[in-house]
C-alpha cells in the first residue's frame, strides 16, 4: 500500500535478518524443565529485518543493509523484502556462514522468549557499510540494532554522524556500550531491561523510569525513549519527561513488537513530528502488531494507524 508524501522519508536500516522458529505454550519453561508446547510456526524474523518492513509498510522509502548466508532463509527473505519495495542493494551473502535464525517461545499471556544464533549476521563489517555510504549520506535517518557486531554499529554511526543525519539506536540484545557511540546517536530506544543495563537502576515506577532516563542521558544523549510494554513509553525530550501510556488492546503475541515500535518512531520523526509525537504513532502501531501472530506477519500498514 503506497502512501503519498511530499516528502517520502529516506531511512537506511542497518541490522540482522533471521529467520524465526516459534513454540507457543500454555507458560515459558524454567531453566532445566521440558514443557509440552501447542503450535509451531516459521516466519521470516530479525531486528533489522523487521524494523526495515515495518518503516517501509508505514510509508518510508527503506534500504537495508544486512548479510545473510546462502542458504533457502536468506534467500526466501531476500524475495520478501523486495516484495515489500525495501532497497536491497547492499544485503550482502556470506558464503561461509548460514543465515541467522531466533528460537521462540511464546505463553499464554503474549510474552516471549529469544534465543538467536547469529550466523551471517556476524559478519556484517564496516567495510560493507563503506560500500552503501552515498545512501546514508542521502538518507534522513539511519536505524540500527545490536544483533550485528558492535564495531560495525560504531563505525555507521560514526560515518552518519559525520553526514550530519539522525542516528536512531534500538539498544538490542542488552549490551556495553561506550559513550562516544552514545554522543554520537540522538535516539535510544531501551526496553525495561536494556535500559536497566544502561543505568544500574531497576525500573519499577514512573519514579524509577525517571532516574533511569536522566543516568542514560547523562552518557551524552539528548533523547531516551525506555518502552515498557503494556505500560506503554517514558520519553525524556531535551528538558521534557513524559510517560505516554500504551493503548489497551487483546495482546496476543508480542513478538517483534519493539521493532515495530522502532521503525514507526524513525518514520514518524523523519517526517518532522516531535519525539512525542511520534511515540504516540509508534505506540499506536505496536498496539496493533501485538494482536496479532508472527513478527513481520504482524506488522501494520499506513491505512491502519489513526494518529
Amino acid at each position: 500500500m503506497e502512501i503519498p508524501y511530499i516528502h517520502k522519508p529516506k531511512i537506511v536500516v542497518i541490522g540482522s535478518c533471521n529467520t524465526d522458529m516459534v513454540v507457543k505454550a500454555n507458560r515459558l519453561p524454567v531453566p532445566g524443565e521440558t514443557i509440552l508446547g501447542g503450535s509451531f510456526y516459521m516466519n521470516p524474523g530479525g531486528k533489522g529485518a523487521n524494523q526495515a518492513i515495518a518503516a517501509a509498510r508505514l510509508g518510508a522509502d527503506v534500504t537495508f543493509i544486512s548479510k545473510i548466508g546462502y542458504d533457502l532463509f536468506g534467500l526466501q527473505a531476500l524475495e520478501i523484502y523486495k516484495s515489500e519495495r525495501i532497497n536491497t542493494e547492499f544485503i550482502f551473502t556470506d558464503s561461509k556462514k548460514p543465515s541467522g535464525v531466533a528460537l521462540i517461545s511464546v505463553d499464554s499471556f503474549g510474552e516471549n522468549c529469544i534465543i538467536v544464533a547469529s550466523g551471517a549476521n556476524q559478519s556484517l563489517s564496516p567495510e560493507d557499510i563503506d560500500k552503501a555510504k552515498d545512501k546514508i549520506r542521502e538518507a534522513d535517518t539511519i536505524l540500527m540494532q545490536l544483533e550485528i557486531p558492535l564495531e560495525t554499529v560504531e563505525y555507521a554511526t560514526a560515518l552518519a554522524y559525520e553526514y550530519g543525519k539522525r542516528v536512531i539506536l534500538n539498544p538490542a540484545p542488552a549490551s556495553s556500550l561506550n559513550n562516544e557511540l552514545l554522543k554520537k546517536t540522538n535516539v535510544i530506544l531501551p526496553n525495561r531491561i536494556e535500559a536497566e543495563m544502561m543505568s544500574g537502576i531497576k525500573v519499577t515506577n514512573l519514579k524509577s523510569a525517571h532516574r533511569a532516563v536522566q543516568a542514560i542521558s547523562c552518557k551524552g544523549i539528548e533523547n531516551v525513549v525506555i518502552t515498557l510494554g503494556k505500560e506503554g513509553a517514558f520519553v525524556k525530550e531535551k528538558d521534557k519527561y513524559i510517560m505516554i501510556p500504551a493503548k489497551e488492546v487483546d495482546t496476543i503475541d508480542t513478538t517483534g513488537a519493539g521493532d515495530v515500535f522502532s521503525g514507526a518512531l524513525s518514520v514518524s520523526l523523519s517526517e518532522g513530528r516531535s519525539l512525542i509525537e511520534a511515540v504516540e504513532f509508534a505506540n499506536a502501531a505496536a498496539a496493533i502488531a501485538v494482536t496479532r501472530i508472527g513478527a513481520q506477519s504482524a506488522i501494520p500498514y499506513r491505512t491502519e494507524i489513526n494518529v
